[in-house]
């Protein structure tokens, strides 16, 4: 009789308990729309307990299955439950928008934006929209809140955004959260067996299909890396403030665009230009005074520890040095120097502790105004560097004076970094207060923004190492014309080097967010100590077109360079600006080639970078103009040429003439590849 008594409490406590919750929403058919290709749709639809989800699917295969929408906060009830669908709408969008620099002059934004409005049945009745634009190649969305009584402050404690996958597959990606920021190699796992990562991820389901998971237009928001929860399905985990909210808001707001690039293959991906569209026009104005170009630096010796960036017997940055940089850069047509080093504040401890930097204050054995006007002589530009070691309101408080600086002496660029360990940016409130920030929190995305129109107003571009993510600002703010955001070349300087796999990862990961600078060109294939390079000498060269960025550097030193002429023309005279740009073939951390065109002329150039396994790679040159001969300058691996031999300087340089319906086959050795120049014969 004791079990019937509790079953019978049991169950009139659970019919008092249902009683009091409101009525839970009816199970509605869901509300679709396609792109304007019907290639990709979305259908949102509300269960029986008034949850939201969306689910995605391409050429009739599903690819995210049912995926809540929702929202936790810190003070008041979160948004999942007794949600309703109250309206929709279409329209359809489509333009072609010119890129002032760029690896394509010319994109088509063309897609079908679907907004679904909800409300709560609640009594808080809060209401927000779900819009998508819909692609030919994915689809992004966002969550839009107007300005309502019950959310006039706004604090979010996290997403409950999902990503639910309808198959498992095989993921490329990263870790969040761990101490060195975005610079970790590239996890290879199951989808299932992903933890928490950064964004972006990409994928290759089990069917074949590559789907790359990102965001775009992070701006007053905190960045969104992802966990996985079960089975298949990640979720939005946003990155934390100093505070207890990781996002504050106040009136109307929206996120950041949620987005998909989907495609058949690892070169689909690449060519994907959703995450541009997905941004605002440029709000910043003319950027004609802004050459793309390379530049060489006083660097690569401090990343050896041959120099040093402090003052002393070791300094790099001094008179003498500088000088001789700018010759280098004079005689091979580099229209940059980069100085690092040159100001006060790197003696001591500066590593997360960079409050002694100021970026108006050269050290006394570099004299800027000398080495202004030299460089300006010889047709050559300083570039500056601003490193922040993690003070960032202390950088912030000097950041116009230090931009008008950099202007007074002729820089176009400067270098900007925030070297510390994660979560440890200093910032200090009007009060003195201090607290630690993450990389991506959205004070810090909002400095980013602030740096951008500060240097703008000197009319000065910004390069960002440690920087947030990209998520295709660079058509908004087009003076952020480049941040690292990932292990570079620096890291084959020490223990630890890079695979031979690394760039043909980050081609199809990292580079989705937008230009790397990678520092590619050390010819000499040799760190620290005379440690090896893993990479052939070709592959050095196959780096200036396949890792993208408007800002290349030439990274070696002078005396290297010295050392191997005929490699070196090659980097003289590959561009950095480009009207077009084709992957004609790649497969996620095995190889991937790719044809760019330069911007204003004919030319073509073609780069193709492979792992640590020897390989043939064969492709079309019908991106060519038909009708018309060009005569293709090669460098390639030599036969015996192999990361892992004393033969990784072995190179064969040849010339063919060839046109729009010849095809190429070369073979790339173990961390090899090879580099072409194509120029129109006359």
């Amino acid at each position: 009789m004791k079990s019937l008594h509790l079953a019978l409490g049991l169950g009139l406590g659970l019919g008092l308990a249902l009683a009091a919750v409101p009525a839970l929403a009816q199970q509605s058919p869901p509300v679709t729309a396609t792109s304007p290709d019907g290639a990709v749709s979305v259908a949102v639809s509300i269960d029986g307990d008034g949850r939201a989800a969306y689910a995605v699917t391409r050429k009739g295969k599903a690819i995210i299955a049912p995926s809540r929408l929702g929202f936790l906060f810190t003070d008041v009830a979160k948004i999942d439950r007794r949600l309703t669908i109250t309206s929709t709408e279409q329209r359809d969008f489509d333009e072609t928008w010119t890129q002032p620099w760029g690896e394509w002059a010319q994109i088509r934004n063309r897609y079908r934006e679907f907004k679904v409005h909800l409300k709560e049945t609640t009594a808080l009745a809060r209401v927000f929209t779900v819009t998508f634009r819909l692609y030919e190649d994915g689809l992004g969305f966002r969550y839009e809140f107007p300005q309502q009584p019950n959310m006039a402050k706004t604090r979010v404690a996290d997403e409950l955004t999902e990503f639910a996958f309808a198959q498992d597959g095989t993921a490329w990606w990263k870790p969040a959260y761990l101490w060195n920021r975005e610079e970790y190699l590239y996890n290879k796992t199951g989808l299932s067996a992903v933890s928490t990562a950064a964004t972006p991820i990409t994928i290759r389901l089990a069917d074949g299909t590559h789907v790359a998971l990102h965001e775009a237009a992070l701006v007053d928001y905190a960045g969104m890396n992802v966990t996985r929860t079960e089975g298949t399905t990640l979720r939005a985990n946003l990155t934390p403030g100093a505070g207890e909210p990781k996002v504050q808001k106040t009136g109307a707001w929206s996120t950041p665009w949620r987005t998909l690039i989907i495609a058949d293959d690892a070169p689909g991906i690449y060519h994907s230009h959703l995450m541009l569209n997905l941004n605002e026009p440029n709000k910043l104005g003319d950027m004609s005074w802004f050459k793309p170009g390379k530049f060489a630096g006083v660097w690569w010796n401090m990343i050896k520890g041959e120099w040093s960036w402090a003052r002393g017997p070791k300094h790099g940055a001094t008179n003498a040095n500088v000088k001789r940089y700018i010759d280098f850069a004079a005689a091979n047509g580099i229209p940059d120097v980069l100085v690092e080093g040159w100001n006060v504040g790197w003696d001591g401890d500066w590593f997360g502790n960079g409050c002694d930097m100021d970026f108006t204050k050269p050290t006394e054995d570099f004299d800027i105004a000398m080495l202004a006007a030299y460089a300006k002589k010889k047709g050559v530009r300083l570039v500056g560097h601003h490193e922040t070691g993690g003070a960032v309101t202390h950088y912030e408080n000097q950041l116009d004076r230090s931009f008008a600086f950099a202007a007074k002496y002729g820089m176009m660029v400067v270098k900007t970094g925030y070297v510390t360990d994660a979560g440890q940016l200093e910032r200090v409130d009007p009060d003195g207060t201090k607290y630690r920030e993450w990389l991506e929190s959205q004070w810090m995305t909002n400095h980013f923004v602030r740096v951008a129109e500060t240097a703008y107003k000197h009319r000065i571009a910004f390069d960002s190492h440690e920087p947030v993510k990209g998520t295709g600002l660079h058509r908004t703010y087009p003076n952020w014309v480049a941040r690292e955001g990932m292990r570079g070349m620096e890291y084959n300087a020490w223990g630890g080097k890079n695979p031979p796999e690394h760039e043909a990862n980050i081609v199809f990961t990292r580079m989705l967010e937008g230009p790397m600078d990678f520092t590619p060109g050390i010819l000499s294939l040799e760190g620290e100590r005379g440690s090896a390079i893993l990479s052939t000498i070709a592959k050095q060269l196959a780096l200036y077109v396949v890792i993208y960025s408007p800002v290349q550097m030439v990274a070696d030193t002078p005396e290297n360079y010295a050392k191997y002429p005929a490699p070196m023309k090659f980097i003289r005279d590959v561009p950095t600006d480009w009207q077009d740009t084709r992957v004609l073939n790649g497969e996620i951390g095995d190889y991937v080639t790719i044809a760019r065109k330069e911007r204003g002329g004919e030319g073509w150039y073609v780069g193709a970078v492979g792992d640590e396994e020897a390989r043939s790679l064969s492709f079309k040159l019908d991106f060519l103009t038909p009708g018309k001969r060009y005569r293709a300058e090669i460098y390639r691996d030599g036969d015996d040429a192999d990361y892992r031999t004393d033969k990784r300087h072995s190179i064969v340089i040849e010339n063919k003439v060839l046109t729009s319906a010849d095809s190429l086959s070369l073979k790339i050795a173990p961390g090899g590849g090879f580099a072409i120049r194509l120029v129109p014969v006359k």
